[in-house]
């Protein structure tokens, strides 16, 4: 076996068991604590559930082809192509439906009066029923002859094939279905952020039925931390795969097949990392 098949075996198992077993606490955890079940929670659970799926399919595709060195796929392989259109369709609406749970965390936090209002719980079903029309229009593409899925011997899994596709596909694809969800995102944490240190130094007052106690400014601060961290996890996992994935396309060179396990382990080990995310920003 060679050496980067045996850091694929070592990196993707544990992300497999660590998204399926997080996934499956985030789900129990909302189905039997009722105070988070809201009328945005299909946001949440449904990147949950692209992610378990992730976990359960895609990923051990990759470590058994990386086991038993399968990499007799043809391009018309109905394995492989199923298997890219899934690794697509997932992994898109699970960027999407956690860029929509952002932007409904963000509105509950700026526009508290308003946020009941803005996602309701129709509204919020129209916009999952519209995430899940873009994302099988886009994982569809290559069926309808813009780009095209193969077995990529690096990746061990089968996915779109940027090098051979036109890069308007390979720009728009990536652009977004990635770029401009993580930025948006970003953004949200970036602005949340602010508004919690000014709040902090301003100092405000929590009431309830019975007596008004004062907010410490460490408790916006640590939450702070939270969405931080958030963003920066984000960026560190998708930004290497892509940059390389630009280069392929740009220069059609391939990089290391070392490094193509890393970038390809980071952006799925957020199958597994979304839902400690979520965990963590809830109150």
């Amino acid at each position: 076996m060679q050496i980067h098949a045996v850091l694929y075996v070592i990196l993707m198992i544990p992300t497999s068991i660590g998204s399926i077993l997080a996934n499956i606490l985030l789900l129990l955890i909302f189905v039997y604590n009722l105070k988070l079940q809201t009328e945005t929670s299909a946001l949440t659970l449904n990147f949950c559930i692209c992610d378990l799926l992730l976990g359960l399919t895609v990923i051990p595709f990759g470590v058994h082809n990386s086991l038993f060195g399968n990499t007799n796929y043809t391009k018309d392989s109905f394995v492989c192509q199923s298997t890219a259109f899934f690794y697509m369709l997932l992994q898109l609406a699970s960027v999407h439906s956690l860029t929509w749970s952002t932007i409904d965390k963000f509105t509950e936090i700026c526009f508290p009066l308003h946020s009941a209002q803005l996602f309701t719980k129709k509204r919020t079903w129209a916009i999952l029923c519209l995430l899940w029309i873009y994302c099988l229009i886009n994982a569809s593409f290559p069926f309808l002859g813009f780009g095209s899925y193969k077995y990529d011997e690096r990746k061990f899994i089968c996915a779109p094939n940027l090098q051979q596709s036109s890069k308007g596909y390979g720009v728009v694809l990536i652009a977004i279905g990635v770029i401009i969800p993580i930025l948006i995102m970003c953004s949200l944490y970036i602005y949340i952020v602010k508004i919690a240190r000014n709040q902090a130094l301003r100092g405000t007052f929590a009431c309830n039925d019975q007596h008004c106690y004062y907010v410490p400014a460490n408790n916006y601060f640590r939450r702070t931390i939270v969405l931080i961290s958030t963003a920066m996890c984000l960026l560190v996992c998708w930004m290497p795969y892509i940059t390389i994935s630009f280069y392929e396309m740009f220069t059609g060179n391939s990089i290391a097949p070392l490094i193509e396990v890393i970038t390809t382990w980071l952006v799925l080990f957020t199958s597994a990392l979304n839902p400690w995310v979520t965990i963590m920003s809830q109150k």
